[in-house]
């Protein structure tokens, strides 16, 4: 027979073999069962003491207090932060960490922390948000030994549903053409300027029409100004700007001929060039001319802007694209492109590629950062307009054929993503900013394409929000004209004014080691010894630093001094005989009058 002891043993390894497995979030089971021990042992002993409210109060407060406590008072299973991918931090990357300076500088020590902590934060936020951006850029894909370029528009608009169904439509518009047209910033209003003086603003997501005009003459060109508001046109004399009510706000005369624009959104510049071979910039916050160049080119109608850094390219007749700048009155680079005359430039919204063609037939891709050409197509016909959509998109139109290319830089292309053709000869062309349409101006009116995978998918609100009321126009309206950038910064690479001028910092150097008779930099730096109670102030420190250079350079100094003495002293004594020859008549005083 088994003892009474042996037997509880039995059961109680019996009841330990029953329980389920601990959890790592759980309590681990020893804690519990001291506790449990300990609180018998304490009311055995009667030593058990009631706890007052304030410190049950203070217990609970310092529990809520840890971070790493759930309120139900169990430890958090996954403390710490949600992990980030590195990829996804890297894309997200704005600056290297900077190197803190030696010393004593704990102030800038201080900011230089604050800053990279700063700058961490905002990379680490900007990379959580990113998995909120769940649209994408899908592309047309077709069935096994099928081409894109031979799937119609009506195939597309009859597959899709139907709000992208309303985005494919024409305007037949045929007295007034051929048309002109340009898209606003967030993509949602549209304007269109035919050659025989017609202008008119849609709405063309909802089909609202804003206003319609006739100026009564030519129109050459039409463009958005920084807000749907106001818009600028290029009449056959001068150049006007009107409200989107279609009253006319101004008439500058300083501007004639006008054959083309752009419009530099965040310098709030409008560039033109004209028939008389001039480039000239308008600030339209202001209502000031800011530069006018002569090109000395000829005939300017070919003219495209970099909207990397607001460089503005122009086609010439001889072949040629120049770029240029309101600082500089010739152009910044001069680039031989085509054997004959260039029909039209694009460039792509990053700023690395340039696409143009010209009347050789060919398009040819370049690298703007090198200026090299990177690829080289022949067209049958030539292309008589270009443009890049937001996600690498090509189009090119040849007569009344509209052909869209993809990674035209990347892979040689042998076939177009998309074709179609328009009633008459294509005068105008753009893609919509947001939207996976491209607008055509023709001869015989517009027509709005379908072209999945254009548009950017996910936009900026607080730069260009398609869907903002009027008063969020209003904010950000004031905010853009705040942060106004300069005509003077623009240049060909922006980072540059962020750095060192290394040039002008040498020359000056230089100068003052004329100037001085010796290099105060040539000796080591004297560096004062730290003292505490407060002598080490910064005024103290340069103060001490001063006495030690003045000592160090006294011989050097005195050196300098006896010798601009001297000089002075030699130049006085020749004046003095100068004035001395003069005063002395001469034998040939007679002839003097």
């Amino acid at each position: 027979m088994a003892s009474p002891g042996g037997e509880a043993l039995t059961v109680a390894h019996v009841e330990k073999k029953k329980k389920p497995p601990a959890r790592y979030w759980d309590e681990p089971q020893e804690e519990k069962d001291g506790n449990k021990v300990g609180e018998e042992g304490a009311q055995t002993e009667g030593q058990t003491e009631q706890q007052t409210p304030r410190a049950k109060k203070r217990k609970q407060s310092e529990d809520q207090g840890d971070g790493n406590q759930f309120p139900s008072w169990k430890p958090d299973p996954f403390p710490g932060a949600a992990p980030i991918a590195k990829d996804r931090l890297q894309k997200f990357k704005r600056k290297n960490k900077t190197k803190k300076t030696g010393g004593q500088h704990y102030k800038l020590k201080d900011i230089i922390s604050r800053s990279d902590e700063t700058s961490e934060m905002a990379q680490k936020q900007a990379a959580r948000l990113d998995l909120l951006l769940t649209e994408d850029a899908g592309f047309l894909e077709g069935d096994e030994d099928e081409d894109t370029c031979t799937i119609s528009q009506e195939d597309i608009a009859d597959s899709v549903d139907i709000t992208s169904k309303t985005k494919y439509f024409d305007l037949k518009l045929s007295q007034f053409g051929p048309y002109r047209m340009d898209y606003s910033n967030t993509g949602r209003h549209l304007l269109l300027g035919g050659r025989r003086g017609h202008i008119a603003c849609i709405d063309w997501q909802s089909k609202q029409l804003m206003c319609e005009i006739n100026v009564m003459e030519s129109v050459n060109d039409v463009k958005w100004l920084h807000s749907e508001a106001m818009y600028a046109v290029a009449q056959k004399k001068w150049l006007h700007i009107y409200d989107s009510n279609g009253i006319e706000l101004h008439c500058i005369r300083k501007f004639n001929d006008v054959l083309r624009m752009e419009f530099l959104p965040y310098h709030f510049l409008l560039a033109t060039a004209s028939a008389t071979s001039f480039l000239q910039y308008l600030d339209v916050s202001v209502g000031k001319e800011v530069a006018a160049i002569c090109t000395k080119t000829g005939r300017l109608d070919v003219m495209c802007q970099n909207p990397h850094n607001a460089i503005v390219h122009l086609g010439h007749s001889n072949g040629t694209v120049t770029l240029w700048s309101p600082n500089q009155k010739e152009a910044l680079v001069k680039m031989l492109c085509h054997q004959g005359a260039v029909r039209s430039v694009a460039v792509d919204k990053t700023g690395t590629y340039m696409v143009t063609s010209g009347m050789d037939k060919k398009l040819k891709v370049y690298d703007i950062r090198a200026f090299k050409p990177l690829k080289s197509y022949f067209l049958p016909a030539g292309a008589s307009c270009l443009s890049l959509s937001q996600k690498g998109l090509l189009s090119a139109a040849t007569g009344d054929i509209v052909q869209v290319y993809r990674d035209v830089w990347r892979d040689p292309v042998t076939k177009p993503y998309m074709a179609h053709r328009v009633p008459k000869s294509v005068w105008g062309m753009h893609f919509c900013p947001f939207e996976d349409v491209l607008g055509v101006g023709h001869g015989d009116g517009f027509t709005s394409m379908l072209i999945p995978g254009a548009g950017e998918p996910n936009f900026d609100g607080l730069d260009a929000n398609p869907y903002r009321s009027a008063t969020q126009r209003q904010e950000w309206e004031v905010k853009a004209l705040l942060e106004k950038i300069q005509p003077e910064l623009i240049s060909l690479d922006p980072t540059e004014l962020g750095k060192v001028d290394q040039a002008t910092l040498e020359t000056r150097h230089q100068d003052r080691v004329q100037f001085l008779g010796f290099d105060p930099l040539a000796k080591e730096k004297f560096v004062p010894r730290y003292k505490k109670k407060g002598r080490s102030k910064s005024g103290n420190i340069e103060k001490r630093k001063r006495q030690v250079a003045h000592e160090d350079l006294r011989e050097d100094i005195q050196k300098t001094t006896e010798d601009r003495m001297k000089f002075e002293k030699e130049r006085k004594e020749k004046e003095k005989k100068r004035e001395v020859l003069s005063s002395q008549r001469s034998a040939l005083d007679r002839f003097k009058k």
